[in-house]
């Protein structure tokens, strides 16, 4: 462009245009990849007699920009001008259309295409099909695409792209199977499809019928096995491979993470720098969310500094992924503070913060939030109010959680969905309002799921509802014969009301039908590494200092605090010795004895757990901040606990 515009400041100085044609001069400004697409307008705006060609260069210019409006104005200027458009002119003008928000416009060019003669150029043909289909019109899309004498591969891979995106996959093979000539776009396109659907073999089948294949190709496998939650797939794909970029890589890090495996994601991000491969935005959100699901903050943090270091931008997406894993890692302060430093925040960054405010019990703060979010201008949407619902719940607001629920559609025309209804059985249920629990649930225009079931079941458990528990639990058994947790709810509101036959009975339907009990785990990170420890488990290196710890911490908070096991927690029929050493082992209690033996007496203790605390492991936590004086963080199933002084963060309220 510097030597361009010495050339165009020789020309004005000779006042010699024969030289050099000012087309040549907006040909190279509008179209070329180093040109500058605002200087072909200067240009253009100077010239005394345009041609069609030259409004046809800058028009296809300005359509590629992100300004495809100017080249809208720019084709109403050519009709003002007296000139007549050509088949040049329109595939370009059609592109704009598709580009801007100005969609509609497309539908009135259509007749001007016929009205000048053109309606048969296959490449104007090209053009309509493509914009129909962007335009969501499958109909008048089939209609041109079925009139045309003259199809070209972009005209019927435009048409399978559109019927891939509206999940009209049989059709959209209909289409493929009449291609005479395929291209690995054609492939791609259906492999994609079948991937998005979860239809995996149908995509390997289209795979391994591929003529020649691309990376894309390998890519969207890998994304279909992504979908279908289908790790080891994914992985021996991966690793067969011939070529890997930063995409494969980023799809296999989502996969990992998306299926819990962030261990593995972390690994493989080792393997990924190990050989140079330079990660982007979606490299980094893969492995926060990762993080975020370990409670891994040494290593989020690490995260963090790397994208500091390497000067990865942080832009919406990244920030948000920052937010949400500071908040699952147990730093809403630190959440808060990215959050704030965002430049742009869009509805999923508000959403994530307030989720996240809500995860940690701050009620309150999490209202604010959607207030000061309406000030500065973002609207919620659905997501916003499961969020606010969620805070509600773990706050125990029971007239603002039943406000919400009926603003949201009055005040801002968003429908609720069952995952509103869900948060306000919760927590009419948890707040022992059952029987307002029940009317919801009756009440509900959908039908209710096995959650909104679950939430009222655990509600009868708490409050001790055999009757209703009953009833409940035994319909969800029928809706998920293979959740373990139905099961074991029901036995234990059975057990809580000392029906041990019926206890009994229910764990052995559980076994006849081969459903396992989902495992307590509990982990807690240390320089970076993840510590896994199971109730009464012995399998971790140090499990003999860390038995003789947590004895030394059950004999201080018995002379102490006169600290004795809450019994009526294990719900089996068992002598009181055998039940006190169970809930001695809990896996959080072993995790927190681990802290104590490697962190320092100032540092907090983090855990994660997979299941909700138990009350006993609750009060027994309580009483360790207390006498020791340290702040214990706990992440369980539903919510954070922070405890600090003897008092947690959910006033006894989870």
């Amino acid at each position: 462009m510097r030597q361009l515009k010495q050339i165009h400041a020789h020309i004005i100085k000779q006042a010699n245009f024969n030289l050099c044609p000012l087309s040549k001069l907006i040909s190279f400004c509008a179209v070329s990849p180093r040109g500058n697409v605002a200087y072909a307008k200067t240009i253009f705006d100077h010239h005394q007699d345009p041609s069609v060609e030259i409004y046809n260069t800058l028009i296809r210019g300005l359509s590629s920009t992100k300004l495809p409006l100017e080249a809208l104005r720019l084709y109403q200027k050519l009709l003002r001008s007296g000139l007549r458009p050509n088949n040049f002119t329109y595939p370009f003008v059609i592109k704009a259309c598709t580009e801007s928000s100005m969609i509609q416009y497309g539908v009135l060019i259509h007749p001007q295409i016929i009205k000048s003669g053109l309606e048969s150029d296959p490449y104007i043909q090209s053009s309509l099909i493509h914009f129909y289909v962007t335009r969501k019109d499958l109909h008048a899309a089939k209609q041109l695409f079925d009139l045309c004498s003259e199809t070209d591969l972009v005209s019927w891979n435009s048409m399978i792209d559109g019927y891939v995106k509206f999940g009209q996959i049989e059709l959209a093979q209909q289409v493929f199977d009449r291609m005479v000539i395929r291209d690995v776009i054609s492939w791609n396109t259906m492999i994609n499809g079948y991937g998005i659907l979860g239809r995996i073999e149908d995509a390997k089948r289209l795979f391994d019928e591929m003529p020649v294949r691309s990376i894309v190709s390998w890519n969207s496998m890998l994304a279909g096995y992504d979908k279908c939650g289908n790790v080891e797939d994914a992985f021996n794909m991966f690793t067969k491979m011939p070529y890997k970029d930063v995409v494969s890589w980023n799809t296999m890090l989502a996969c990992y993470a998306h299926s819990g495996k962030s261990n593995e994601a972390l690994s493989l991000f080792d393997e990924m720098q190990a050989l140079g491969i330079k990660p982007n935005e979606a490299t980094m959100v893969s492995l926060l969310s990762a993080c975020g699901h370990l409670g891994a903050l040494e290593q989020g943090l690490c995260l963090h500094s790397y994208l500091s270091y390497h000067k990865i931008k942080t832009n919406s997406i990244v920030g948000t992924a920052l937010v949400n894993m500071y908040a699952k890692c147990g730093s809403i302060s630190r959440a808060t503070e990215v959050f704030h430093s965002l430049e742009s925040k869009d509805v999923l960054a508000w959403n994530t913060i307030i989720t996240g405010m809500a995860m940690h019990g701050s009620t309150k703060d999490a209202i604010q939030l959607f207030e000061k979010m309406q000030r500065e201008g973002v609207a919620p949407n659905d997501i916003t109010f499961v969020a606010l619902l969620g805070a509600c719940r773990h706050g125990g607001m029971v007239k603002e959680g039943q406000r919400l629920l009926v603003c949201m559609s009055r005040t801002y025309g968003i429908a609720p969905k069952i995952e509103h209804y869900g948060c306000v059985i919760d927590l009419l249920a948890r707040s022992g309002r059952l029987e307002e629990a029940m009317e919801l649930i009756g009440t509900m225009p959908m039908e209710p799921n096995a959650s909104a079931w679950g939430a009222l079941l655990g509600g009868c458990r708490i409050y001790g509802n055999a009757q209703l528990g009953e009833r409940v639990g035994k319909h969800l058994i029928n809706l998920q014969p293979h959740h373990s947790g139905r099961y074991i709810l029901l036995s234990n509101v059975y057990a809580a009301a000392e029906r041990w036959d019926d206890a009994s009975k229910v764990r052995n339907l559980m076994k006849a039908k081969g459903v396992s009990k989902v495992p307590g785990v509990s982990v807690i990170e240390l320089k970076g590494i993840i510590h896994r420890f199971v109730a009464g488990d012995w399998s971790h290196p140090e499990s003999h200092n860390i038995y003789e710890k947590l004895g030394q911490i059950s004999t201080r908070l018995k002379t102490t605090s006169g600290y004795s096991p809450d019994t009526d927690q294990v719900l089996v029929d068992i002598e009181d010795e055998e039940k006190e050493h169970l809930l001695s082992v809990h896996s959080e209690k072993l995790a927190i004895a681990y802290g104590f033996l490697h962190l320092g007496p100032k540092e907090a203790i983090r855990i994660v757990k997979n299941l909700r605390v138990c009350r006993d492991c609750h009060y027994v936590i309580k009483l360790i901040s207390r006498i020791y004086v340290r702040e214990i963080i706990v992440r369980d199933r539903n919510r954070f606990h922070h405890f600090k002084d003897g008092r947690c963060s959910c006033l006894d309220f989870w």
